[in-house]
């Protein structure tokens, strides 16, 4: 009897979750652009943050950008709502430069998958 008085109740959110899908099949989306690449660089040594005078290029075959630091944070962001197959460079004055291996970022229906990295350098 519970279980019978348990599905009843529940019914009409089945019902009404199954109207709004088959009504208009439609995905709400958020308005936000999202980031596709976020870096945080950090000295190898002492662990760090770096911000100043560090360089990060990316490029997706034909594709380069510069990340830029995201306003009142110490992350650099690129590859906006760009899905794609990157190799990120990072360079600092005193540091061996780092060149990753091969980044995917991916998207669902709405925006892309961020892809959240930490670079450590090593200093020279």
């Amino acid at each position: 009897m519970k279980k019978l008085l348990l599905l009843l109740c529940l019914m009409p959110l089945l019902m009404a979750n199954q109207c709004n899908d088959d009504d208009d099949n439609q995905i709400n989306c958020t308005q936000e652009a999202r980031a596709g690449l976020n870096v945080t660089v950090q000295d190898a040594v002492t662990n760090a943050v770096l911000t100043e005078d560090v360089a990060i290029f990316v490029t997706d075959g034909p594709y380069y950008e510069t990340l830029k630091l995201f306003p009142g944070s110490d992350v650099f962001t690129g590859a906006w709502e760009r899905k794609g197959n990157y190799l990120l460079t990072v360079m600092k004055s005193g540091y061996h430069t780092y060149t990753s291996e091969t980044i995917t970022v991916s998207a669902d229906v709405c925006h892309v998958i961020p892809q959240i990295i930490t670079v450590q350098l090593i200093p020279e």
